[in-house]
């Protein structure tokens, strides 16, 4: 416990504190007096409130200095746009050499002064690398993520499944998938599904392929597009199963109809308001010819 003493000194009072022998401040010494000097007296009248050793050592300001105008100092970064900092970004991933430790180094230092991790502004220079087709700096971008524990969704295997078929790498996709999603059968999303299927199908990797769709099969669910069909029926009939062909056709033959009939559907109604716009031109035209015919009737008869 602390123990304060007042006393009365030249007209103001001050602050004296007692600490024991004990504390880190006191080396040497049996005890030790700090004197609090109020703002705007002694030596120290610049300062609010400073603690002093009998030494006269300033300890430890009490009493903060608070900020002039109620400005607050700007962290480093904080001054630059979320538009610039994204751009600095991709210029940056795309002038380094090829190095695992370069990228991880530059996003490593990317995000040093971010208070919460940036999910956000790293999805969208994913998108951008895309759209240069820079899919081994994509792979490297989300496998830095995944390994800080972040971006751990299903849109974000997607995107590092895409980009590994992308840089001619199915064999590390077909072990990602594996070891991270294909677990989980029974909650993937079909969208993520046919990706994988369709994987498989461009990489000559039919077996696979087919050991994926008996899988989704166990749990009951059925493909939502008729090109997961197809392919999977291609697969089994370039395996030689062609009775397993048969029957995927057979049984999700009702895929297939409702796409066609929905297709037909979309095409009559586009034709129908195209024959509807269509019907109101000629009846604009018939009705200026109509008035043109008028004003000749009645040329002659003005002039006589």
């Amino acid at each position: 416990m602390l123990r304060f003493a007042l006393q009365k000194i030249s007209g103001h009072s001050t602050q004296r504190i007692f600490l024991p022998a004990t504390s880190t401040l006191m080396r040497g010494c049996s005890f030790a007096t700090y004197e609090v000097i109020p703002k705007g007296q002694g030596r120290e009248a610049h300062c609010d409130h400073v603690v002093k050793d009998q030494c006269n050592n300033q300890v430890a300001n009490l009493y903060p200095k608070p900020n002039v105008g109620g400005q607050q100092k700007l962290q480093i970064g904080q001054n630059v746009s979320r538009k610039d900092k994204i751009k600095f970004l991709v210029t940056t991933l795309l002038d380094l050499k090829d190095s695992k430790e370069a990228i991880y180094s530059a996003l490593d230092a990317w995000v040093a002064w971010e208070q919460n991790f940036p999910i956000g502004p790293l999805k969208n220079v994913i998108l951008a690398l895309e759209k240069e087709h820079q899919w081994h700096r994509i792979v490297q971008v989300i496998k830095w993520m995944l390994s800080k524990g972040q971006g751990n969704t299903m849109g974000t295997y997607g995107q590092l499944l895409r980009a590994l078929d992308m840089d001619n790498r199915a064999d590390e996709a077909h072990q990602f998938w594996v070891k991270k999603v294909g677990a989980d059968l029974h909650s993937v999303p079909w969208q993520l599904c046919g990706l994988m299927i369709s994987v498989y199908y461009r990489n000559n990797m039919l077996e696979n392929l087919v050991k994926l769709f008996k899988g989704l099969e166990a749990f009951g669910r059925k493909p939502t597009d008729k090109s997961i069909v197809q392919r999977v029926a291609d697969a089994y009939e370039m395996l030689g199963l062609l009775e397993e062909k048969e029957r995927v056709l057979e049984k999700y033959e009702d895929i297939c109809t409702k796409i066609e009939k929905g297709h037909k559907k979309s095409k009559q109604t586009s034709l129908k308001k195209k024959k509807d716009s269509g019907r109101g031109r000629p009846r604009q035209r018939q009705t200026s010819t109509s008035n043109n015919l008028v004003s000749t009737m009645d040329g002659p008869e003005l002039v006589r």
